[in-house]
């Protein structure tokens, strides 16, 4: 067969070959003109090159592909329809100090719920002092975190209304005091202590006390400030008026609580409100004293459901002598619902992945299963399996993370 070359083509290979000759030609007398470093530069460049070339050349004219004999174990898994994994390992024995087995047995333990909470004053052993004229404050005792006593001053205030009840108590105590002297106006002496008996009530009720009264029928000498004592023993929760200001009947002034009696309140889902009923036991933990537990009785269920939280309100009453439990501390409790029969395990038994919990259990020497199981958290440490295993069951209590893996290579 005859080739026809395009000339064009032809002439055009010709004139590059060319300029490839003259530049080949002219080479040495470029490099020379080049100054030292350069040249030193260009010297790397091509020691690499060849070098490079020297590689590639001896790379592909020598035999690599060797062959690797791989030594596979034989393995076999299984997986059955309950979702459970059987898996063989034909010749390998678990390291007994890094895997251990218990036989499972079954027991009556306790069930219980999650409750989240926290710690707040007894409302039913504190109180709030409101002022019950309208005056002016003159002055303030007790601040924030100030222990009181019961009859302990708190504060003193102003007010013409008490200053005038004072001299109704003081004209009526004397007109008692004179009719007592004579043995013939008893029916105005009956009437007068009527009297004085009205006038010494409406001090009570203006928050005199009755310590107070009993001096000013003494002394005869009106007070100038009405001073409102504590009625409890405990600290001063929060102030809500300074010194100074103008207060109005009805208007809050302190609130006291007594520190050593506090409430734990709760949230327990909607779900498991019908489990809930007063008198139940509950264990409470601290995230503030963590090694600390608080038993308790359920001592309120609310009527109601919160329409914001969608929970269900449980209290229960906690004592505090040692003074270490503030309110408003986070808490976790752990509500008895009942008893149930169930396998209590170390928590380290158990594998999680997501919702789904794994247990691993040895069927033979050579051979284990992992299957899914049930059931709730214990007591922080140890957890009751409901569903899944059986009584004398050897279960994986330590190693599981490690098993689980090997199942998740075979999968």
């Amino acid at each position: 067969m005859k080739h026809h070359f395009n000339p064009k083509l032809i002439a055009y290979l010709e004139s590059l070959f060319s300029q490839l000759a003259n530049q080949i030609v002219t080479l040495p007398n470029y490099y020379w003109k080049l100054s030292p470093e350069k040249r030193y530069r260009l010297r790397l460049a091509a020691f690499a090159f060849a070098i490079l070339v020297i590689g590639f050349t001896i790379g592909r004219i020598t035999n690599v592909n060797r062959e690797v004999r791989i030594e596979a174990q034989e393995r076999q898994l299984m997986v059955d329809k309950t979702g459970a994994m059987s898996l063989q390992l034909p010749g390998v024995t678990l390291n007994p100090e890094i895997y251990r087995f218990e036989r499972l047995k079954l027991e009556t333990l306790p069930q219980e719920l999650k409750v989240p909470g926290r710690l707040t004053f007894n409302a039913e052993q504190g109180k709030l002092l409101s002022s019950r004229v309208t005056g002016r404050v003159e002055r303030i005792y007790t601040f924030e975190g100030s222990p009181v006593k019961v009859g302990s001053p708190v504060l003193e205030l102003y007010s013409p209304e008490f200053q005038s009840a004072q001299q109704e108590y003081l004209i009526t105590n004397r007109t008692v005091k004179i009719l007592s002297e004579g043995t013939t106006l008893t029916n105005l002496l009956a009437d007068a202590k009527i009297t004085l008996d009205a006038a010494t009530n409406r001090l009570r009720n203006l928050g005199f006390a009755d310590a107070d009264i009993l001096q000013l029928g003494k002394t005869g000498q009106a007070n100038p400030n009405l001073i409102m004592r504590s009625p409890i023993s405990g600290i001063v929760v929060k102030r809500h008026i300074e010194p100074g200001a103008s207060v109005a009947v009805g208007e809050p002034l302190v609130f006291l609580a007594n520190p050593n009696a506090l409430w734990f309140v709760g949230n327990v889902f909607e779900q498991d409100a019908r489990l809930i009923e007063r008198g139940q036991s509950i264990k409470i933990s601290l995230e503030a004293f963590p090694d600390r537990e608080i038993f308790a009785k359920v001592n309120y269920v609310a009527p109601t459901i919160d329409s914001q939280t969608r929970g269900l309100l449980i209290r229960a009453d906690i004592t505090n002598p040692d003074g270490f439990l503030r309110p408003d501390m986070f808490a976790n409790a752990r509500l008895q619902i009942g008893l149930a029969q169930a396998i209590a395990v170390p928590q380290a038994a158990i594998v999680r992945d997501k919702d789904i919990r794994y247990a691993f259990i040895r069927t033979s020497s050579e051979s284990y299963r992992r299957v899914i199981v049930k059931g709730y958290d214990l007591d922080g440490r140890r957890f009751a399996i409901t569903e899944g295993v059986s009584p004398n069951d050897e279960i994986l209590t330590q190693g599981a993370v490690l098993l689980n893996e090997r199942f998740s290579k075979q999968d």
